[in-house]
């Protein structure tokens, strides 16, 4: 029987994702997925800017942004013609949409040069799981699981049997670990029928000229579907419906290009689904990404919200298994994220009934979503807050469903403001995976300093707006505010971070 502290099964992007997150805390970690090897069809391609910091925590932001799609030269966003011939893109002026210091969002350190399909973003993961000390193994399958007090005990299809602490489930939508635990979920279910997703190889630089886009609607009426960029030359994703299954004149029809040499290289079907388990987590089973929820996918919030799952959880798994935080602490885990997942599910939801709410850019799309009770994209990827036993009197509403950077204002319960201290470092590094202590530069925050020391906390001084005055905040690893602390509180120090780490209060 082998060991590992954690085994996690499935090894899609959030399986590999949990792994490196784990594995950069020091846990040992034992990835098991079915498939003989990493997906090669991407399903996804939106990483978020939260994706993006926390790959950046990890050290893996530079090598996702070299695997990523060079839009820098100019992107049109989402745009909708009848063939994208007929878009006459190589006859439009260009617009530069690089990141620089006009376009890079104030609220965070994260830039990423264009979107990242899932397949390129899986194989700088799998490198650095490996690389960190996770053990990854493709052509494994899960047979069963029991849990007693001690740890759970897994069976593989090739006869062996893995003993663990924990175990983490990231096997998808059809999830046989959910499904024997018995937790059910909760939501809308299916919306609309079976699509086909299929990858095909083309090169359309002819078509594009210097322009990319992430999404092009087709409404050609013998050839609708959505033409998603892989690459931007040469790999594309086209989704039709139910009447459609795509060859290579279907997708020739569609792009208006006769004569195109089109090589089909994988058909998926797929059908949009909207639900959240109604358990994240049973004894030491936790459930992560598409096995935890399933979202639909218009505002890409679906692989982005698994990811940060995995990210929540990973840091407190390590500090129980290390004894430096109580088993109660990973109650916070679903506590946290399952109202994240609903958020993301629910706002999916409301954009497929109507994408202008997630494109429409303005004063005319905040009034649009306001009717409806639409929140800002932003928002969903990094704007919530957490209210849990591991947030001390947190703050759960927001000040603004509009601007993220209203709603990341130091209070409980959010994520750090970002801040740029130093050339090329925010706030969020400082913070460098561990509890981290935000205060006032100078004497205003020397009380605070001392008690952090005393701790062995690191703490910083820095000129932040947030900061309340004379206080400080006390930041979780995950770069959440866990305390937001007032002038006066520093002896407080002590008992807080008992608190927050579920363990008993110092002596």
């Amino acid at each position: 029987m082998s060991e590992s502290e954690v085994l996690i099964v499935g090894g899609g992007t959030v399986g590999l994702s949990a792994a490196v997150f784990l594995a950069h805390h020091g846990v040992r970690v034992h990835l098991v997925e079915s498939a003989a090897g990493p997906q090669l069809h991407p399903r996804a391609t939106g990483v978020g800017m939260r994706t993006v910091e926390l790959l950046r925590e990890v050290g893996l932001d530079r090598a996702v942004n070299e695997a990523a799609v060079d839009m820098a030269a100019s992107t049109l966003g989402k745009i909708s013609t009848e063939t994208l011939a007929a878009a006459a893109l190589p006859a439009l002026p260009v617009q530069p949409a690089g990141v620089g210091p006009a376009t890079q969002p104030a609220f965070t350190p994260a830039a990423l040069r264009g979107t990242c399909p899932q397949n390129r973003l899986d194989a700088v993961l799998l490198s650095a799981a490996r690389e960190r000390g996770a053990r990854v193994e493709y052509g494994t399958e899960l047979l069963s699981f029991e849990q007693d007090a001690q740890g759970v005990t897994a069976r593989l299809g090739d006869g062996r049997t893995i003993r663990s602490q924990y175990l983490v489930a990231a096997d998808g939508v059809r999830s046989q670990v959910r499904s024997a635990l018995g937790i059910a979920s909760s939501g809308p279910g299916n919306l609309g029928e079976v699509m086909t997703n299929t990858l095909f190889r083309a090169d359309l630089r002819e078509l594009t000229g210097p322009h990319g886009f992430v999404a092009c609607q087709i409404t050609h009426p013998q050839a609708p579907g959505m033409l998603v960029t892989i690459d931007g030359a040469k790999e594309w994703v086209l989704h039709t419906g139910p009447d459609h299954r795509p060859t290579p004149d279907f997708i020739r029809t569609a792009l208006g290009a006769p004569d195109l040499d089109v090589e089909i290289l994988s058909s998926l079907p797929w059908r949009v689904r909207a639900l959240v388990a109604d358990r994240f987590a049973d004894g030491r089973v936790f459930l992560v990404g598409d096995a935890a929820h399933a979202i639909p996918p218009l505002g890409a919030f679906g692989m982005n919200t698994g990811i940060a799952d995995a990210h929540n959880l990973a840091w407190k798994l390590a500090f129980v298994l290390r004894g430096q935080a109580g088993p109660a602490l990973l109650d916070s885990y679903a506590a946290e994220r399952r109202p994240v997942a609903q958020l993301a599910m629910e706002q999916s939801v409301l954009r497929l009934a109507d994408p202008s709410l997630h494109w429409e850019r303005g004063p005319q799309g905040a009034e649009a979503r306001a009717k409806v009770g639409a929140v800002n994209a932003p928002i969903v990827h990094l704007g919530y807050r957490y209210s849990s036993a591991a947030v001390i009197e947190a703050s759960p509403e927001l000040p603004s469903t509009e601007d993220v950077s209203l709603a990341l204002d130091g209070s409980a319960g959010s994520r750090m403001p970002h801040a740029w201290v130093a050339d090329g470092v925010s706030t969020l590094d400082l913070i460098a995976s561990r509890f981290t202590l935000f205060t006032a530069e100078g004497g205003a925050g020397a009380d605070w300093i001392v008690a952090a020391e005393r701790l062995g906390l690191a703490a910083h001084g820095v000129d932040l707006p947030q900061l309340p005055p004379g206080g400080a905040l006390l930041v979780r690893p995950d770069g959440f505010v866990g305390w937001r602390a007032a002038r006066g509180q520093a002896q407080q120090l002590p008992a807080a971070l008992a608190a927050l780490l579920s363990v008993s209060t110092p002596g």
